[in-house]
């Protein structure tokens, strides 16, 4: 008999992020995809911004752009963000919450430092995951 590691712990694959260079200095660590893991279904994207500071008037500006098929989270530890998509929704997220949303035929959305901290300066740390959805919810 024969005994594997992933038996004992659960643990199939370790897999060390890719860091890489976002925007404006900010880092992320991406673990989806990677070279021996492209998804772990449903998820097939996961990555970690930050931790990063941002001076006064400088901030993550994550300007509208689409989405097709996918439901993306965003849970974030640090710092203030505002979602807007469009469908008119518009949700300011704080440490400890999440946006969840579902792109499923379409949406354009954006993902933005509020003005007001922009004032005051910041630090962004979140984590943001991306789930393929069924191909029956992709359809108009």
């Amino acid at each position: 008999m024969t005994i594997r590691q992933s038996d004992i712990t659960g643990i199939d694959t370790l897999i060390q992020p890719a860091i890489r260079d976002f925007a404006d200095g900010l880092k992320i660590r991406r673990v989806l995809p990677s070279s021996n893991r492209l998804m772990i279904r449903p998820f097939i994207l996961f990555d970690h911004f930050g931790p990063t500071m941002f001076d006064a008037g400088h901030g993550f500006d994550m300007g509208p752009h689409p989405h097709i098929g996918i439901a993306a989270v965003t849970y974030l530890i640090d710092g203030e963000i505002v979602h807007r998509d469009n469908l008119g929704k518009v949700q300011t997220i704080r440490p400890g919450e999440a946006n969840w949303m579902t792109a499923g035929s379409g949406i354009v959305h954006s993902e933005r430092t509020p003005p007001d901290v922009l004032r005051h300066g910041l630090c962004r740390n979140c984590a943001h995951e991306r789930c393929a959805l069924p191909g029956e919810t992709r359809t108009p």
